[in-house]
This record gives structure tokens, sequence and C-alpha cells, in this order.
């Protein structure tokens, strides 16, 4: 079932979600090649899209510009539901941007942690009620740590479980006790977040995943995905195995630069980032050319 057909109290965010990078030309949005893409991936049965999350450089495109890249991939693929990202840590920013993205058809949004702040568990609590109850759509929680420079304990996590809109976490944790919490607890929706984690969150009863290196060979990921939900691990070990080293390329350097530098070598847009992003590097992109050509493909 879709996020956008399930109930809007506790909407079914499974399966595995695209966190589309944002293709750029000459500095500015390359909206014909989001297109493009958008409409590509929405054919191979994912379940949805994140857009203007970290692999869509959000952090450097301006407000108009995340809008009009939302705009986009909802033309593009208008019945396939989308989350949108939302950062910052200015609270009443945020809050002004939940009030403008009312009323414009997304699944969810997708919020992590004020960065740089580093608030307590009490302040990170009241940051996520507070844009849940500005906003009309639910939210996954974005766990990273890594990026924000806050930890969310498990109990931060429960207690906000109780909210009527907030409803999953996207897990990059890194705190395989927590996940196991989570799951066992049974109110959030648990997606990995981590491409290497899939295989391991999905085995402990995760509902799904968030994947950039999902951008390529996409049909293997929607199966991985489905089989491991379904609780086939057999299939899914032997669709994810030929996908872990070129996930481990995907991440040698920062995303979204060796997904965007692989998209790029066939022909799907530039391998364009904004500074201080710097693109793969030629050595990379060779590794990531020939792990790609060797996995071979597989049908819906």
């Amino acid at each position: 079932m879709s996020a956008l057909a399930s109930s809007p109290a506790r909407p079914d965010f499974s399966g595995l979600w695209i966190p589309l990078v944002t293709p750029l030309r000459n500095g500015a949005v390359d909206h014909p090649a989001l297109a493009a893409l958008t409409t590509r991936l929405a054919a191979q049965g994912i379940a949805g899209f994140v857009v203007c999350g970290s692999t869509g450089e959000a952090a450097a495109l301006d407000e108009h510009e995340r809008l009009a890249v939302l705009d986009t991939v909802g033309s593009a693929a208008p019945g396939v539901p989308r989350v949108m990202g939302l950062g910052g840590e200015h609270l009443a920013h945020a809050l002004d941007s939940v009030r403008r993205l009312a009323g414009r058809g997304l699944a969810a949004l997708l919020v992590p942690a004020p960065s740089y702040i580093r608030p307590s568990q009490a302040g990170l609590a009241q940051w996520f009620t507070a844009i849940a109850d500005a906003s009309d759509v639910p939210l996954l929680v974005y766990d990273i740590p890594y990026r924000t420079g806050s930890t969310l304990a498990r109990e931060t996590l429960l207690s906000l479980a109780a909210h009527p809109r907030i409803v999953g976490v996207k897990d990059c944790s890194g705190d395989p006790a927590k996940v196991r919490a989570l799951i066992a607890d049974g109110r959030l929706q648990v997606l990995a977040g981590e491409d290497a984690q899939v295989l391991a969150t999905m085995a402990e009863g995760g509902t799904g995943a968030i994947a950039a290196s999902a951008h390529v060979h996409t049909p293997r990921w929607v199966r991985l995905v489905a089989a491991l939900k379904s609780g086939r691990l057999t299939e899914g070990r032997a669709l994810w195995q030929p996908l872990a080293p070129l996930v481990e390329a995907l991440f040698a350097e920062p995303n979204p630069g060796p997904v965007k530098a692989l998209l790029a070598a066939s022909g799907e847009m530039t391998a364009e980032l904004r500074a201080p992003m710097t693109g793969a590097t030629p050595g990379l992109l060779e590794r990531l050319r020939a792990i790609d050509a060797a996995i071979e493909p597989v049908e819906r």
C-alpha cells in the first residue's frame, strides 16, 4: 500500500524510497534531467521519492530551488508519493517552511535534528514535536548524528512515537541496539538510511530503505527490499551480494559525488555538484564503472 493510500494517522512507508540527486548544469538545477530521472525511477517499482534530502544537496539549494525541484518531481511522476526533506537549525524558519509546504500533496516530511546547536534531549523532543504539530502531513525522523552533531536517545524516539504524526525513522544512527528497540516497540516504522545496513536492518524487522545507491540497478534493489520485507532471507542475500561492493564504492567519497558520476557516465546528467562538494575522482569512477558493469541486471 502506498503512503498516500493508507491511513492518515499511521501511513505505510515500507518499501524502497529513492533520495533523489539534484541534477545541475552550469550552476543551475537541470530540470529536464531531473524529470527524466524521476520518470525512469518511477517506472521501476519504487515506493516513492525523498526530495531535497542530503543526497539532493538540499543545503546548497535556496528555497525557490527546493520548491521548484519538488514541483518537477511531482509533475514527472504524479502518482508516486513524495517525502520532502526539511532541515535547518532555526525553529521559526522551519515552521515557516512547514506552512509553505502545506497542501502540496506530500506523503511526509523527513526532518533531522537541528544541526550545529546540539540541544538536550528535551530540546530535541521540542523541535520534532513543534514541527509535527505544525505539519499537515506525517513526519519521518531523520536520525543522522554524524551530520547534525546530535544523538537522539532511544527514550527520546520512543517518546516521540506517541505523537500521531510522527510515524517513522530513517536510521543512520549506527546504533543497532536502538534500532532493535524501535523495531520491537513497533510504533515507528524503521527505514534503513545507511545503504550498507539495508540487509541487516530489514532482516531485524525494518520496514524499508531510503537508499541513494538505488539510483542504479533499481529493479534489483526493489526486489531486494521486497524479499527482505517478506522474510525471504536467502533470496535477499543473493540479491544483496552483488550490490555490496557497489555500495561500498559509492560511499568511498562524499555522497552524492560518486552517484552523480555514475549517472553522468550513463548520460543521465552532468556530474556537477555545488561547492564545497567535489566530484568523484577519476580512479573511483573507473572502479564504479567496473563494478556496475559486473552486476547482472534483474527484471522487476
